[in-house]
């Protein structure tokens, strides 16, 4: 069966980085895409970032130029590296994934989360001095 579980997550100061892996079973990489969303304490999960089946990857205005999605077929693992990071990026991460989306289509927007059937049990991140 499908299982992603995600791992990587820590404290860390701002301007750190961290780098996520989602690592995933049960189909192929070629097969879907793979979204990192977060959620923050009291806030909406919300997207964060996205590669395609065919690897086409998306990321959210207030990531871009900090995050890096990347994949590793062979391992069936997704990453997300994280640099420059802000306290406002503390949050729970997740990764999640759906048969019936292969592209990045749907990262975005307060209804995105429940598009995807399948989700990591998330991994926490703290960026604090």
């Amino acid at each position: 069966q499908v299982q992603l579980v995600e791992s990587g997550g820590g404290l860390v100061q701002p301007g750190g980085s961290l780098r996520l892996s989602c690592a995933t079973s049960g189909f192929t990489l070629d097969d879907y895409a793979i979204v990192w969303f977060r959620q923050a304490p009291g806030k909406e999960r919300e997207g964060v970032s996205c590669i395609s089946w065919i690897g086409s990857t998306y990321y959210v205005d207030f990531v871009k130029g900090r995050f890096t999605i990347s994949r590793d077929k062979i391992k069936n693992t997704v990453y997300l590296q994280m640099n420059s990071l802000k306290p406002e990026d503390t949050a729970v991460y997740y990764c999640a994934t759906d048969h019936r989306i292969p592209d990045c289509t749907v990262v975005t927007g307060k209804r995105a989360p429940l598009a995807y059937t399948y989700w990591g049990q998330g991994t926490q991140v703290t960026v604090s001095s």
